[in-house]
């Protein structure tokens, strides 16, 4: 690199050669080729190379449309301090305000006490409780992701043998038996069809669809489903109750619709429908099927749960239907529209990451008890 001489004179200085090795050039045309780095620093690159071919400051600064003067200050910053004065100097900023440990005694009061009257703290209610500005406790609780007004539901099983039955559908799920479908069945109930009092606003630019807060209530069907693991497909009824008798006929369906070569496995829950005598006896007369049960309270683990949320989702929880009937059929065209491109459920988890997670929620409620 060339040597800044503050001894020369001004004319001197303003003809000042920037001299690069290959190494810096490299560095600085990668530079000037980046699309990730701000502009301002490709742009003292494209000067500091252009200053090493040998142009002046004003044909540098009529190229580039810049002043002279800022291609001036990189071009003795360059001398100077070589390719580091490129870089911006560190300003020192405003001072902070609160030290750490004030942060921390915010922190701990929303995650460990409660507000006088309330469940749960506010911004508002922090802020005036501690005498600093709502936006800087609402920055320090996004900060470290602290959220008092929400909640998160769990359950945990107090089934004895949840370690056994995680194992055996997880397996299912990540190792499927070979010629054989593994089938997670289970019944939405209490599906309402319900009718809107007045016909729906529809959505249009700058505002939302509008619907009205009372309904009338026309019934509630049952809807049976049968989710294949390895396509996504699903196979499905509707039923006006949810006794076993219903739960019989789902399972014939299903015998009618899968090839009588392949084994059937069965992933369901512990309702009493699925393990009455008559659907016991039923299944004992056809070797083929195999029942896999759900631990107690882990309805998560059958997959077709999923699906009920997608279809809840997307055809059911803001239709309006005048009739069961019309549900029925609104339910089946969604069906008929998702096997057409069914996809798998991706199931990532193995039995030892879910148990580990389950003792590590165990272990946090233990350390919270009084």
């Amino acid at each position: 690199m060339g040597v800044f001489n503050p001894r020369m004179s001004a004319m001197a200085r303003s003809a000042l050669s920037v001299v690069l090795n290959e190494e810096e050039k490299t560095q600085l045309l990668s530079l000037t080729r980046s699309r990730s780095i701000p502009h301002g620093i490709v742009q003292r690159a494209q000067i500091v190379l252009a200053c090493a071919e040998g142009e002046t400051n004003s044909a540098i600064a009529k190229r580039l449309r810049l002043t002279q003067a800022t291609v001036g200050k990189w071009r003795r910053r360059c001398l100077e301090l070589g390719l580091e004065g490129l870089h911006d100097e560190l300003r020192p900023g405003r001072p902070r305000v609160h030290k750490d440990e004030r942060v921390a005694e915010v922190i701990q009061t929303a995650l460990q006490a409660e507000p006088p009257g309330a469940t749960h703290w506010s911004v508002r209610a922090m802020a005036e409780h501690t005498g600093i500005s709502k936006s800087t406790v609402q920055r320090w609780f996004a900060l470290f992701g602290v959220q008092p007004h929400r909640q998160r539901h769990f359950k945990l099983s107090p089934d004895p043998f949840f370690v056994e039955k995680v194992r055996d559908i997880v397996g299912l799920y990540l190792n499927p038996p070979d010629h054989a479908v593994v089938l997670c069945v289970d019944e939405k109930t209490q599906i309402q069809a319900l009718q809107r009092t007045q016909p729906l606003l529809p959505m249009g630019l700058g505002y939302t669809e509008g619907v009205t807060h009372d309904y009338v209530r026309h019934g509630t069907p049952t809807l049976f489903a049968a989710l294949d693991v390895a396509t996504g497909a699903i196979l499905t009824q509707c039923r006006p109750r949810h006794r076993h008798q219903e739960f019989l006929a789902f399972l014939r369906h299903i015998e009618a619709s899968v090839p009588e070569t392949l084994d059937v496995h069965l992933i369901v829950d512990n309702y009493c429908t699925h393990k009455h005598a008559k659907v016991k006896a039923w299944l004992a007369r056809r070797p083929r099927y195999h029942v896999h049960y759900t631990p107690t309270y882990a309805c998560w683990l059958n997959q077709v749960e999923r699906w009920f949320g997608l279809i809840t989702q997307q055809a059911i929880r803001r239709g309006s239907f005048s009739s069961v009937k019309e549900l029925t059929r609104k339910i089946e065209a969604f069906v008929e529209q998702y096997n057409e491109k069914a996809s798998p459920f991706v199931w990532v988890a193995t039995a030892e990451s879910i148990l580990a997670k389950i003792e590590r929620l165990c272990s946090l409620i233990s350390g919270t008890r009084h």
